[in-house]
């Protein structure tokens, strides 16, 4: 933890995998990896786990810091706080060779630390984990990108997007995750900061509280209404003492996740869901239910898919403008093999800050 407070922005880490493993064969993969060989990934990180669920397609951990989900190919680890995320690369890979999986790609994205100079190595900067990320991939993974959104030559912000990406090809499918369609298959990351007061003191739990954290984060999922957002989700979720909360919510292949630091001051919270196809009247109301169960001063939102970056980035005004936000910055890249990144910026209308 920071001396200033908690760092709510989240490291997220996707590694891809290929091999002789079928991955339309339920339990196959890297769900074939043992709870003992997870855990030593996420000691490496300085996490633990502290709810599981799973279903036909994947498994889901909720942990002491963010998530982690572990498809038959892929996995995705998301922690916040001064954990060392980049440190699981070499542990991860070699569980992976050990069932005859080798990895084909690799995507790594942050936004702006609130306390960056408590972070250790190496997410020091930027630049040391990209260093360290080149070092830690094997040379097959020859074709890589890092990239700050928006630029120095672009308008500046402190509010930035960090990206990194690797593949040993160019056209990897984006996000393969078994879905018929592959075009508008994307991810949603959103940031969130001053979020509103009123709101915030529902993820506190009262003094004395002894109830079980799966027992009163299902209390706070159901009183902010983040139950709502996917009605159709399998929700695993929990409630830290004295506050803080985190949850998972499981839709087929589809999965979103939340994670709330709501302490005044450094309040942040974020969204995140993988799995909508061709559908931008769904992710409309998705954003709309995260904005009104937060309702933050400042946030952004990053959306990766193959689809068109002016459909996306009109979709993602529409939805938020609507609920008094005003769009601040609209950055667009493009990655091998990951897709076209659109980073919007947004903040509360009446508010007067750089973002």
């Amino acid at each position: 933890m920071a001396v200033s407070g908690f760092e709510g922005f989240e490291k997220r880490l996707e590694l891809k995998f290929s091999g002789h493993d079928d991955p339309k064969m339920i339990g196959t993969g890297l769900r074939r990896i043992d709870f003992d060989s997870i855990q030593q990934v996420l000691d490496a990180v300085q996490c633990t786990v502290v709810s599981a669920v799973g279903n036909r397609h994947f498994d889901a951990y909720v942990l002491s810091e963010s998530s982690l989900f572990v498809y038959p190919t892929k996995i995705i680890i998301k922690t916040c706080g001064t954990t060392q995320l980049l440190k699981s690369v070499p542990i991860m890979l070699a569980h992976a060779s050990d069932i005859g999986l080798n990895i084909c790609s690799c995507r790594y994205t942050r936004g702006s630390f609130i306390f960056p100079k408590a972070q250790p190595f190496p997410h020091t900067s930027f630049r040391d984990e990209v260093e360290h990320l080149d070092q830690s991939l094997p040379n097959e993974l020859c074709y890589r990108k890092a990239s700050v959104m928006p630029s120095k030559k672009q308008k500046k912000s402190s509010h930035s997007w960090h990206v990194y990406s690797a593949s040993d090809h160019t056209d990897h499918d984006i996000e393969d995750m078994n879905f018929d369609h592959e075009d508008g298959i994307f991810t949603i990351e959103v940031c969130m900061t001053e979020l509103d007061q009123i709101l915030s003191r529902k993820f506190f739990r009262s003094f004395g509280d002894s109830t079980p954290g799966e027992v009163a984060g299902k209390e706070m999922t159901k009183l902010t209404g983040i139950n709502k957002i996917n009605p159709n989700a399998l929700i695993c979720d929990f409630a830290f003492d004295p506050c803080g909360y985190s949850m998972n919510g499981l839709d087929s292949s589809c999965y979103s996740t939340i994670h709330v630091t709501p302490e005044d001051g450094f309040s942040y919270g974020s969204f995140e869901c993988v799995g909508f196809v061709d559908d931008y009247k769904s992710i409309r109301e998705t954003l709309k239910r995260v904005v009104q169960v937060f309702r933050p001063g400042v946030m952004s939102v990053s959306t990766t898919s193959s689809s068109s970056s002016q459909c996306m980035s009109r979709c993602v005004t529409n939805a938020v403008e609507t609920l008094g936000m005003k769009r601040r910055s609209c950055t667009v890249d493009e990655f091998p093999a990951a897709g076209v990144v659109v980073f919007q910026t947004f903040t509360s209308v009446g508010r007067k800050r750089l973002v």
